[in-house]
């Protein structure tokens, strides 16, 4: 089954997932405000690829980005369109965004690149729809993160790389909090794919950021200290070289 296909069933479970601090913690703690400090200013337009339920979608126009949210899966975009603060939400593919070249100064990958099936294809048209000297800003799980895993859920514990760093493989992402569960299989891919991918679209990088929460962020929650340690995620905006 694709990616695209098993994140639409999952749309009810995530939303409610996402939109909660108790279960998403690293997203309202600090990890929106340390990728919104990623994004040049807002300009004429700003494409959200995988924009899911919309929520960075929101955080981007209250932000002052006249923006468009785009998400392969229908029952995403239609829990985005709910939302009073989100704008224009359209159904679309990564591989075929439904927007003309040229239209967006700004285009963002919020962890949603790891579940694409297609990560060249998806940051080349990314890139397509950006006019020269745009940026594309991109947030996904560290690969260091997707390629092992802590041994215990103690602050201390070590971190093991059972397989291989370099190959891509499947990523079982689980979490479980409060009598809610949900499991996602993104994918695992080494930091150079996506470098790669940004190389083979003509993006030049500007920025490669590993931001780790402050230990205030994540206080009364020892499992979450581990990343403290170790880089949680990986931030890269890079740019459309002008003519």
């Amino acid at each position: 089954m694709a990616l695209r296909e098993i994140w639409d069933r999952a749309a009810q479970a995530w939303g409610n997932f996402a939109a909660s601090p108790d279960h998403d913690h690293l997203y309202w703690a600090f990890h929106r405000l340390r990728f919104l400090d990623l994004l040049p200013p807002p300009g004429r337009l700003t494409v959200d690829l995988g924009a899911g339920e919309g929520r960075l979608t929101a955080e981007l126009a209250r932000a002052g980005h006249r923006v468009v949210a785009i998400d392969s899966s229908p029952a995403m975009v239609s829990r985005a369109v709910q939302r009073a603060d989100v704008g224009r939400a359209l159904v679309g593919d990564a591989s075929r965004l439904p927007l003309p070249d040229s239209v967006a100064d700004l285009a963002v990958a919020f962890m949603s690149l790891q579940d694409m099936d297609d990560l060249a294809i998806a940051v080349a048209e990314g890139a397509r729809v950006l006019c020269p000297g745009g940026r594309f800003c991109l947030a996904v799980a560290h690969p260091v993160r997707s390629a092992g895993g802590f041994e215990s859920k103690d602050p201390g514990s070590p971190f093991t790389i059972a397989g291989s760093y370099f190959e891509r493989q499947p990523w079982p992402w689980r979490h479980s909090h409060s009598g809610m569960t949900i499991s996602i299989p993104s994918e695992h891919r080494p930091l150079e794919a996506y470098s790669a991918a940004l190389e083979d679209a003509g993006l030049l990088i500007e920025s490669l950021r590993e931001p780790a929460p402050d230990p205030e962020a994540v206080a009364g929650r020892p499992p979450l200290l581990r990343w403290t340690r170790l880089p949680c995620f990986l931030h890269i905006r890079a740019l459309k070289p002008p003519r």
